[in-house]
C-alpha cells in the first residue's frame, strides 16, 4: 500500500497551484502534526492495511516543518503502521526551507528521496512563478542534499511558463542535467481553476499555445534522454534505478492511503477525500479519529477509465484487456497513425503520441 500525508504549509502562495495549501496563519502546526498523529491510529484500527512499500509527504512544503514536528509526525507514522516492506520515503521540498542540519534530519527519519519544487533556473521566470528562491539557492540545495547523502534526489522543473522562452527551458534543462540529480520531472504549465494563473489567461493576459508546448516538451526529451534518463512517464525521467517507486504506484492502480487536509485515499474499491480545510480538519480528527468528507464507490467502468488514462502515460503502456471492440479499432488507426504500438497484450504510446496523451486517452476510454 501506498501512503501519502499532504502537509498544507506554504510561506507564500504560488499563483500557478491548486493544490490545497495557505500560509500557517494562526494554525498551531503542533496541533496538525498532532491530528495528523490521531488520523493515523484511526486509520490503524478503522481501515483494513497493508504494509506500506511507499510514503511520501507532499504540500505545501513539507520540508518547513521545524525540526521537532518533523521527527514527531515520523514518529507518529511509524507508531502506527507497517513500515517492515517500505520501499522508498519522498519528502517534497523548496530550497529556501532547508540546511545542511535539516537535510542531514531528512536522511535520520529514513528520507531515501527528496523532491526539489526548483521549476526553473532562471531569474525573471522564477519571478513570474512568484518563487521565493533564487537560482544560486536551487543550485546549492541540491549540493546541500548529497552531502547529507540523501539516496535520491529529484529535481522539478515547469515548461510553458509566460514570459519564458524556449531558449530560457533549454538553459534550465542544461544546469539541472549538469547538476547530476537522480530524477527530472518535467511539467508542461497547466491553468487551474482558482488560481491567479487561470485568472490571468481567462482574461487575455496569458494565452496557451499546444505548438510551444510542443517544441519545450521535444526540447526537454531530446535533452534529458541524450543526458541518460529514462523517460519513463510522460512528465518523468530518471538514471537507473531512480524511478519514483510511489508514482509508479499510483500508475498502476495501487490502492493508497492519504492522511492531512484534502488527502485521498483509495482502498477496496472505495474512494475517500479529507475536508479540505485545516482548521477543520484538526476539529474533527480530535472528534471522531477521521477527517473523510467525502466517499465515493468506485464502478469497474471508473476503474477502468482511470487505468487507461493513467497507464498510457508510462512506457509500459496498458494491457489490451482494458479495451473494447470499439476502442481496439480505435488504438489500430492510431497504429496506423503512428501514435502508438500494439503487440499481441499491451498498447504503448510512441515518441510522437507522448505529447499527446490526454487527447488519446479520450479517444480509448
Amino acid at each position: 500500500m501506498l501512503l501519502y500525508v499532504h502537509i498544507p504549509f506554504c510561506h507564500r502562495i504560488c499563483p500557478y497551484c491548486s493544490f490545497y495549501k495557505h500560509t500557517p496563519g494562526n494554525t498551531p502546526i503542533g496541533d496538525f502534526v498532532q491530528a495528523i498523529g490521531q488520523e493515523a491510529a484511526w486509520s490503524k484500527t478503522s481501515r483494513s492495511l497493508q504494509p506500506i512499500k511507499t510514503l511520501y509527504l507532499g504540500g505545501g512544503t513539507p520540508s518547513m516543518l521545524s525540526t521537532k514536528h518533523l521527527s514527531d509526525l515520523f514518529d507518529s507514522l511509524r507508531k502506527n503502521f507497517d513500515f517492515s516492506q517500505i520501499q522508498e520515503i519522498t519528502l517534497e521540498a523548496n530550497p529556501a526551507t532547508f540546511d545542511l542540519k535539516k537535510a542531514r534530519l531528512f536522511k535520520s527519519l529514513g528520507v531515501t528521496r527528496v523532491s526539489l519544487g526548483i521549476q526553473s533556473f532562471t531569474p525573471h521566470v522564477l519571478e513570474t512563478l512568484g518563487r521565493e528562491h533564487s537560482p544560486q539557492q536551487a543550485t546549492e540545495s541540491v549540493h546541500t542534499l548529497r552531502e547529507a547523502e540523501i539516496d535520491s534526489v529529484n529535481i522539478d522543473l515547469m515548461f510553458s511558463i509566460p514570459g519564458q522562452s524556449l531558449a530560457d527551458w533549454e538553459s534550465t534543462l542544461q544546469h539541472a542535467v549538469s547538476l547530476k540529480p537522480n530524477h527530472i520531472s518535467a511539467y508542461n504549465l497547466t491553468y487551474e481553476e482558482d488560481t491567479a494563473f487561470f485568472d490571468s489567461l481567462q482574461n487575455g493576459t496569458y494565452q496557451e499555445n499546444e505548438d510551444h508546448d510542443a517544441d519545450h516538451y521535444h526540447l526537454a526529451e531530446q535533452i534529458l534522454t541524450d543526458a541518460g534518463f529514462d523517460h519513463y512517464e510522460t512528465s518523468n525521467y530518471a538514471q537507473p534505478n531512480h524511478h519514483s517507486r510511489h508514482n509508479q504506484g499510483y500508475w498502476q492502480g495501487n490502492d493508497y492511503l492519504g492522511l492531512g487536509p484534502s488527502a485521498v485515499s483509495t482502498l477496496n474499491g472505495t474512494r475517500d477525500k479529507n475536508i479540505p480545510d485545516t482548521a477543520a480538519y484538526i476539529r474533527q480528527v480530535s472528534s471522531l479519529g477521521n477527517a473523510i468528507h467525502e466517499t465515493e464507490i468506485l464502478t469497474p467502468a471508473q476503474r477502468r477509465i482511470e487505468l487507461i488514462a493513467l497507464g498510457l502515460r508510462t512506457t509500459q503502456g496498458i494491457p489490451l484487456e482494458l479495451l473494447g471492440n470499439a476502442s481496439l479499432e480505435k488504438a489500430q488507426t492510431l497504429a496506423i497513425e503512428k501514435l502508438l504500438n500494439l503487440t499481441e497484450t499491451h498498447l504503448a504510446l510512441t515518441q510522437l503520441g507522448r505529447p499527446l496523451v490526454d487527447p488519446i486517452a479520450a479517444e480509448l476510454i
